[in-house]
């Protein structure tokens, strides 16, 4: 395996790190705003769905840049790099991701521009607790794809 791909490989390992310990704030913020009621853990909560899907981004903007050889610009790069990431690139790589999981990311997608651009009293605590029930079983999906990307570049 060539040093590129390796620089890869280990920067979706580092950054899948990150995003596990993101995971449990996230889940360990929800249970304590219902448990007392206090909507600043709420803020805390939808602060930590924003880095979950900011890390995520980051691998994917890593494998774009390195592996694709281009990211786009321009006002909707995020929608676009995801989209990017659900399509295999002819002799280059399969799909980083699937379907399934596109789906579920592009709802995270958008809440990390909601986050980004509206005042935080303003939050919909039905939503945020929807995402964040799902927040589990959406990481080990989308880890063990990560990680079967991961073994596909290391036999590059």
């Amino acid at each position: 395996m060539n040093q590129a791909l390796l620089h890869v490989c280990t920067r979706i390992n580092e950054e899948l790190v990150e995003i596990e310990y993101t995971v449990h704030r996230t889940l360990e913020g929800m249970r304590k705003a219902k448990e007392t009621g206090d909507d600043y853990y709420l803020d805390g909560v939808a602060l930590n769905l924003h880095g979950f899907y900011s890390g995520i981004e980051r691998i994917f903007e890593n494998i774009a840049i390195k592996i694709d050889g281009f990211r786009s610009d321009g006002k909707n790069w995020h929608q676009i790099l995801l989209k990017q990431m659900a399509k295999e690139n002819t002799d280059i790589r399969p799909a980083v991701i699937s379907d399934k999981i596109f789906n579920l990311l592009d709802e995270y997608r958008g809440f990390r521009h909601i986050v980004r651009n509206i005042y935080s009293y303003k939050f919909d605590p039905e939503r945020i607790e929807k995402m964040v029930v799902q927040l589990p079983l959406l990481f080990n999906s989308l880890k063990s794809e990560l990680r079967a990307f991961s073994d596909f570049l290391q036999r590059q």
